[in-house]
């Protein structure tokens, strides 16, 4: 199939509803895959079902590569140093550098932090009583909690987690190119001067423990600074946003909150339900086709960009029936594609799960007259133009 014959389409598309994805999904589910264009130049297949998704990021003949040039460019920046991590690497580097990771981010180990979580979580929750309502609960709660939480397992010192959060907030807002560039330089010269101090004098916390084993006979210091800052940022706006926009779901359906109040158990399955439904990566995942492959039958050239929309494919109602209806027993909640898929799939995943189940669990049973203190329509959620969806502020009352 010629290019010239196919398909375009806008992407992201816009949405109609804040609390529901593009209504033009659905209508891209059926001619998929189709043709985007990209701001840099680029143009990628976009890929809108589930199928297709989830086999595709598992194809091997798909490269994730920043210095691939038949990459689709998410931003401005040239790849570099500053903003490369191994998650835009290929193999053998990003076996390599993931390898060094791994055992910090098993369920058996994210369990074990479920005691500083829950420290963190609680005395976040005790200044929140404090205060008088309305309190902005994205600002004093959902934005801090992951950044407390990441903090103290890399053993990033008091002193610097306030630069950290106000970088982070620059990188991941909507402040104009040139900032978020200083922001960006900012954090990796930060980044390599704690993980030097962490190669010489090792503590108890990730980067200690990465230091010793792996720097730097298997990994180079450049490519730790990379992976500690990655890990600072990763983590950070994604669950904040889920918070927020977890709170505001789960508010506006009163008798499923009634259901996780009366039985705890069942908020495992709503976290996956609330991933599934919101699957907050606006720009979708990037690869590049390094063969001919064939995806739903349709033809992919070697060269090709290819962009994976995960919210499209956590709505495709072949594999989630009345994909728009928000379920916490949905019983296949737990396939979504939130964290991605294949080798690349988010590796912090079971954190992420365990920070959500713990913030929300404690918040509704901390709070239990807690409701919004503006209308759902009032709310500001983010534009199109940014990698991850959220609220930017969400007042409530209790």
């Amino acid at each position: 199939m010629s290019t010239s014959d196919t398909h375009r389409a806008v992407f992201p598309p816009p949405r109609t509803d804040p609390m529901l994805p593009p209504p033009a999904y659905e209508e891209l589910r059926k001619g998929c895959p189709v043709r985007v264009d990209y701001p840099y130049g680029q143009e990628a297949w976009l890929l809108t079902r589930y199928d297709d998704v989830r086999s595709t990021l598992a194809d091997p003949r798909i490269s994730s590569d920043s210095n691939n040039p038949d990459l689709p460019r998410l931003h401005p920046f040239p790849p570099g140093p500053s903003n490369v991590s191994f998650a835009h690497m290929d193999d053998p580097d990003h076996s390599r550098l993931r390898r060094a990771l791994t055992s910090e981010f098993t369920y058996r180990r994210t369990q074990t932090m479920r005691p500083g979580i829950e420290r963190a979580v609680n005395g976040l929750l005790d200044r929140m009583e404090q205060l008088s309502p309305p309190v902005d609960l994205f600002t004093t709660y959902a934005l801090p909690v992951p950044s407390l939480i990441m903090c103290e397992l890399l053993g990033v010192p008091p002193e610097g987690q306030q630069f950290f959060h106000e970088r982070t907030q620059i990188v991941a807002g909507t402040a104009p190119q040139d900032q978020v560039k200083v922001a960006y330089a900012e954090l990796y010269t930060y980044m390599d001067e704690l993980v030097t101090a962490k190669e010489k004098d090792p503590q108890d916390d990730l980067l200690s423990r990465v230091a010793q084993k792996y720097v730097p006979d298997q990994i180079s210091h450049d490519e730790f600074v990379g992976m500690a800052r990655i890990l600072l940022i990763a983590g950070h706006e994604t669950t904040a946003s889920m918070i927020a926009l977890s709170v505001v779901t789960l508010l506006q359906h009163p008798e499923q909150l009634a259901a996780l109040r009366a039985d705890p158990q069942l908020m495992g399955g709503a976290v996956d339900e609330l991933l599934r439904y919101y699957s907050i990566n606006i720009s979708g995942i990037v690869r590049a086709a390094t063969e001919d492959i064939d995806v739903g039958g349709h033809h992919i050239a070697k060269g090709d960009g290819i962009t994976f929309s995960l919210l499209a494919a956590d709505h495709d109602e072949r594999q989630f029936p009345d994909p728009e209806r928000f379920d916490i027993r949905r019983p296949n909640a737990a396939s979504h594609l939130a964290f991605g898929h294949g080798v690349h799939q988010c590796l912090g995943k079971s954190m992420a799960k365990l920070e959500l189940e713990i913030a929300l669990s404690a918040l509704l049973t901390r709070f239990p007259g807690l409701k919004l203190a503006a209308e759902v329509a009032d709310l500001p959620f983010r534009a199109d133009d940014r990698f991850i969806y959220g609220i930017d502020a969400l007042p409530v009352t209790w």
